[in-house]
């Protein structure tokens, strides 16, 4: 037989109380993830502005990375949160979207949240603080609209004092005039010369930052080409210098092929190791001379990590055949480089073509 409790709850009050504490546990869940946001707006606050401090992160492979900006801060910063990872995205779209005031927008985001958390405690629901917000946004999309001052890029001038007024507070605040014109000039470069009057944006990944120890601020450049930071393979005397050259971008080695699996070849007399070393030429020799029938005579080889790029014997073939070579493209430089010389990269040696190069 089933016992009843002597004093039964009404199912009025067992419906109350759950939804209760529903409501307490979602209070609690907006107030942590309040918190959560305030605390990565917080740590970047103090970098914002001309008195803005530099932040000193270290990484959790012992790297030091010290910025005030606050893209580079949130992408260096190890987040567990869910909505903290939320305002470091927010400040990696801000930087890609604008390229600047990437600080700015977390801590505006930490104090509306701010606000919010404020409204939220006297009772006011949720709902209508997030309606509240869609209609500031748009009445502040209107505000903005109507005292913006129209850019014409043909104006490089007025284009370069905008710049330097984003860098003056950066780290290369000192160099800011030299840094300004650096970035307006590649940015209308990459625009181009035919699309400056109806241009609205810019892909700027055509553009990249090459860093070199041992120089100045000073000293930065624009180069209007692609410039590596590859060192030229000249340990067989190849060319180190190509005038009118034509380009190949490989991702094959050229070196003598191994087997999938790791085995050992034993070899008992002078006659095996001499037909082993004839064999290996023999294939390094194809290979470059099927390279060089194609016209090349730059060739951009992809770094490997399976074995080596290249050895002493296909340098020696490359530089009797007059091909300057250039090893260790990293992969993900690859795509960059095929779109900015106009290559196709090939992936064997049955598949390049003189059209490819």
């Amino acid at each position: 037989a089933r016992r009843e409790p002597i004093f039964p709850m009404p199912a009025s009050k067992k419906d109350g109380a759950g939804s209760r504490m529903r409501e307490d546990k979602g209070r609690s869940v907006r107030d942590q993830n309040i918190t959560a946001a305030r605390a990565v707006a917080d740590a970047v606050r103090t970098s914002l502005g001309p008195r803005g401090m530099d932040k000193m992160i270290q990484t959790g492979k012992g790297d030091v990375v010290i910025s005030n900006d606050g893209a580079t801060i949130l992408s260096k910063m190890d987040l567990n949160h869910p909505c903290a990872k939320m305002l470091a995205e927010l400040s990696k779209s801000q930087d890609v979207e604008a390229g600047d005031g990437t600080t700015s927008v977390v801590v505006v985001a930490g104090s509306l949240l701010q606000a919010s958390a404020n409204l939220l405690n006297t009772g006011l629901h949720p709902q209508v603080i997030t309606e509240s917000f869609l209609k500031a946004a748009k009445k502040s999309d209107e505000i903005l609209k109507a005292m913006a001052l129209p850019v014409d890029l043909a104006d490089k001038s007025s284009l370069i004092k905008a710049a330097k007024t984003s860098l003056c507070s950066k780290v290369v605040a000192q160099s800011a005039d030299t840094f300004a014109e650096i970035a307006v000039t590649a940015v209308l470069k990459a625009v181009g010369e035919q699309n400056i009057a109806t241009a609205t944006n810019v892909d700027l990944n055509d553009i990249q930052v090459k860093k070199k120890l041992g120089g100045t601020l000073d000293e930065s450049e624009l180069v209007d080409g692609l410039v590596m930071t590859q060192k030229v393979s000249r340990g067989a005397g190849g060319p180190g210098r190509i005038q009118n050259a034509k380009i190949g971008l490989i991702q094959f080695c050229l070196s003598p092929p191994k087997t999938d699996m790791e085995s050992n070849v034993v070899i008992k007399d002078y006659s095996q190791m001499d037909r082993l070393l004839r064999e290996e030429r023999l294939i390094l020799a194809k290979m470059v001379k099927q390279i060089a029938k194609t016209g090349c005579n730059v060739l951009l080889i992809q770094k490997s990590i399976l074995r080596d790029a290249t050895t002493e014997l296909s340098l020696d073939f490359c530089a009797k055949a007059k091909i300057m070579v250039i090893r260790d493209v990293e992969r993900d430089e690859v795509e960059y480089i095929s779109r900015i010389l106009g290559v196709e990269p090939a992936a064997a040696l049955d598949q390049f073509h003189a059209e490819d190069a």
